[in-house]
């Protein structure tokens, strides 16, 4: 995730300096960042359903992420063949966050049920 947010900030210097530029440079900035940010503190997380909440604001900022990248290509700041890349490991990214809060909101279920059982 931190890689991705450097490559994102490395973009960034290739937006144009106008006022539409400089609002997506801060909203994709901003994205970015959280995302990686949001992903190391699940890393250190004390339990599971704050894990899973880490999770879920990883994808919402890494989705954010990619919405800001189209919003370069859509307005014509950027190329395509620019954010291609980008776009593609946000997307598979994404993909993993996905499967692993699914996995720990399984172990969690299946925690409370043990726990309820018991």
């Amino acid at each position: 995730m931190k890689r991705f947010a450097v490559r994102v900030f490395n973009l960034i210097d290739h937006i144009p300096d106008t006022p539409k530029g400089r609002v997506i440079q801060r909203q994709l900035a901003a994205a970015a960042s959280s995302a990686a940010a949001n992903y190391r503190a699940a890393q250190r997380c004390r339990s599971r359903a704050e894990f899973i909440s880490k999770l879920s604001t990883t994808f919402e900022e890494t989705d954010e992420s990619v919405f800001w990248m189209e919003m370069l290509v859509d307005t014509g700041m950027i190329r395509q063949r620019r954010v291609s890349s980008l776009q593609t490991e946000a997307g598979e990214l994404c993909a993993i966050i996905v499967a692993s809060r699914n996995t720990a909101r399984k172990n969690l279920r299946s925690q409370t049920e043990g726990q309820m059982k018991a």
